[in-house]
């Protein structure tokens, strides 16, 4: 199951893509375009844009091992994160040059918090 789950994907604004793509992570599939990474753009994406882009991610896709996003990002689909279950791919916030990151609003350290009874 984990053979082909080799990317790393990414839910973000342009720096923090352009950081990611400048270090390597970067994805084009040859035979049909799809792209590992989605640039955010504040004003222009929507909703729905971004809640395609995770789906896609997480669903559609099984090469697929890590999703970034950036957190307030993030929380534009929490609902989606928040009922998302699967152990691949795995779903990390991060935070973004202009917004740091809370680790109250972080679904994994939630879950977390729970197991642990805090």
């Amino acid at each position: 199951m984990t053979d082909k789950r080799t990317l790393i994907a990414t839910i973000a604004d342009e720096d923090t893509n352009t950081g990611l793509l400048l270090a390597g992570v970067g994805q084009i599939t040859p035979e049909t375009q799809d792209k590992n990474f989605f640039v955010y753009q504040e004003g222009k994406t929507t909703r729905e844009d971004v809640r395609q882009a995770f789906d896609k991610f997480t669903k559609d896709r099984d090469d697929v091992a890590i999703l970034l996003i950036n957190q307030h990002i993030a929380e534009l689909i929490r609902s989606d994160l928040d009922g998302f279950t699967s152990a691949f791919p795995a779903v990390l916030e991060i935070p973004s040059k202009d917004h740091p990151y809370d680790p109250e609003k972080d679904s994994v350290l939630k879950r977390v918090r729970r197991l642990y009874g805090e």
